[in-house]
């Protein structure tokens, strides 16, 4: 069942849990994430990245995103992740999605209120809900090989708690992305989270939070940020790594006694999908904190 990101969000703070966002640049992604909350009975987010475009475009991974969670017996937003032009927006709202993030954060702070209204006004006339983003994590969401180190070596900016009440007051979001540790890609260290950041924020205003740069954060760093606010986390470079080691680790087993052995395509998008269910399905059942199963 298709949801409207609002609502989905709003379902996470009734219930003290986090919703697990994918980024699904592919089919097997996207059978995987709602295979995923199907398995669990918890909602999950289908996301698609705006820099994800040169090898899964708009065009063609969003009319399957939404017609499958449309299809699920799950509750699925499909999202729009990371998105820096309006007229990009616009496509995917029109499109069906259900919710978009506006990123302005690389820009002045009056040049990222005044993008981030317009966003809300566009989204508004869709009836889908926004995510804006206030601080910077230093790396940007790309698809790259890119490390992402610590949030410091990364250029990581956190999130002014007191900015953050003013930003969400003058743009009309609904969810707010901070920056309070994390980075996108794979870390080099054990993250150092600033959860200060988060509990400054929620003593503010009750606005729903989230978590960029899910991937590679402890279990139990996770449930300190949903007990602190975090309401959606994004997940993608873990998730999208351990299916790349199932295509390796199959390749070596059929070319062991034999370098000429075929491998077919379908069997390695098949190992990828199933280990993508197996580790989506852990990654939800984290995040939902304890809550009941919502189906």
């Amino acid at each position: 069942m298709l949801v409207n990101l609002r609502d989905i969000c709003a379902i996470a703070e009734q219930n003290n849990m986090a919703i697990a966002s994918f980024n699904t640049p592919s089919l097997e992604a996207v059978r995987a994430a709602i295979d995923a909350a199907e398995k669990t009975g918890y909602p999950v987010i289908l996301s698609h990245a705006q820099g994800h475009e040169p090898f899964a475009p708009l065009d063609a991974i969003g009319p399957a995103m939404v017609a499958l969670a449309e299809r699920s017996s799950a509750l699925i937003c499909v999202h729009l992740d990371h998105c820096e032009q309006l007229s990009y927006m616009r496509r995917a709202l029109e499109m069906g999605f259900t919710g978009a993030m506006f990123d302005g954060s690389y820009t002045p702070y009056e040049e990222n209120v005044a993008n981030s209204q317009r966003a809300a006004e566009m989204c508004a006339s869709f009836d889908a809900g926004l995510e804006c983003e206030l601080g910077s994590m230093g790396s940007r969401e790309a698809g790259s090989r890119d490390e992402g180190g610590t949030a410091e070596e990364s250029g990581a900016v956190y999130t002014n708690p007191a900015q953050a009440e003013a930003f969400i007051n003058s743009t009309g979001l609904d969810i707010l992305a901070c920056s309070f540790g994390t980075v996108h890609g794979i870390y080099k260290g054990e993250p150092h989270l600033n959860f200060d950041v988060l509990t400054d924020i929620r003593k503010r205003v009750r606005t729903p939070l989230v978590m960029h740069g899910g991937s590679g954060v402890s279990n139990e760093d996770y449930h300190k940020a949903i007990d602190a606010g975090i309401r959606k986390i994004n997940y993608y470079t873990y998730g999208v790594k351990f299916a790349a080691e199932a295509v390796r680790s199959l390749v070596a087993e059929r070319t062991s006694h034999n370098s000429d052995a075929i491998v077919y395509w379908h069997d390695m998008t098949t190992v990828a999908y199933e280990r993508l269910v197996d580790d989506f399905t852990d990654v939800v059942n984290v995040f939902a904190n304890g809550a009941q199963p919502l189906a």
